[in-house]
């Protein structure tokens, strides 16, 4: 780190947003106000697609109800039941008696992109300096 004479002043490390500050910023791009139980449930869904919402839930450790409003946060605005963000991640079908999450052509990308952001990126250690 370089000092600079015209102020007198070392600046202060800084670094590249990690992979996991990265995927929490792509969802707040899609909406500042995403929770955290959105974003766990979509994260789960990328492992799991498939899933009913009590496998979800069983899953995440999330309750029922928690992993319902999640599943219905995911969804698109026009899609039956859902709730704000509405953000269009997922898609609910019908599988037998149960209706599955699904991820939807945004989601299949935003998880693409996630996948990406973890790939290329580099671990919070590797960015702490030695004093």
């Amino acid at each position: 780190m370089a000092y600079d004479a015209t102020t007198g002043v070392t600046p202060r490390p800084s670094r590249r947003r990690n992979a996991l500050l990265e995927a929490l910023e792509l969802f707040r791009a899609e909406d500042p106000n995403t929770r955290l139980s959105t974003v766990l449930a979509f994260l789960y869904l990328c492992e799991n697609e498939g899933f009913c919402v009590s496998e979800l839930a069983a899953a995440s450790g999330m309750t029922m109800a928690t992993a319902s409003r999640a599943a219905r946060s995911l969804i698109a605005p026009a899609a039956p039941g859902a709730l704000a963000p509405a953000l269009g991640l997922a898609e609910l079908r019908p599988q037998g008696k149960v209706r599955a999450l699904h991820l939807s052509a945004a989601g299949r990308e935003l998880r693409d992109r996630l996948d990406e952001t973890i790939v290329q990126a580099t671990t919070i250690d590797q960015h702490r300096q030695v004093k």
